[in-house]
């Protein structure tokens, strides 16, 4: 079987083997197209490139596997708008923790990863309020911000 192209994607072999699932060659090619970009893609891109990896997959089997990598948390899923889908690999260091900032016009998305202090303290005491209020155990979180990028203001 194929090395991961990135170390970062290493954790995937104990993530997927503590949910009790194989790396497959669809998991595989799955994650070896989404570590090596830093785009974000929907199913149809990642069947794609995916595709060149494994000429025998389907489109199918990209949104089954998808499905199944999001609900063990090693791919995350978020809406760009406009019913558009879009995947990421899910990072297993917190540094790598980021937010979006999608346009609601072109779905472009930027990557938010330059949290000051206040910002990720201000983070935390809402996890912390939000789980004793709840008694919920929070795992992660997104932030997704919506609007217009530069390009769709000036346009």
């Amino acid at each position: 079987m194929r090395n991961l192209r990135d170390k970062k994607t290493f954790w995937c072999y104990e993530k997927l083997s503590k949910c009790c699932c194989r790396l497959t060659k669809p998991r595989h090619a799955i994650l070896d197209v989404l570590s090596a970009t830093e785009k974000h893609l929907n199913a149809e891109q990642i069947y794609k490139s995916a595709s060149r990896i494994e000429p025998n997959i389907g489109l199918a089997t990209i949104y089954r596997n998808l499905e199944l990598l999001v609900n063990i948390g090693l791919v995350w899923k978020f809406e760009t708008g406009n019913s558009k889908t879009v995947y990421e690999l899910a990072e297993c260091r917190h540094e790598s923790h980021h937010h979006h900032l999608i346009c609601k016009k072109c779905n472009s998305i930027i990557d938010y990863s330059g949290f000051r202090d206040n910002e990720k303290d201000f983070i935390r005491r809402r996890e912390e309020m939000l789980s004793k209020k709840y008694d919920f155990k929070i795992q992660n979180h997104c932030i997704d911000f919506y609007g217009l990028c530069a390009k769709c203001r000036n346009a």
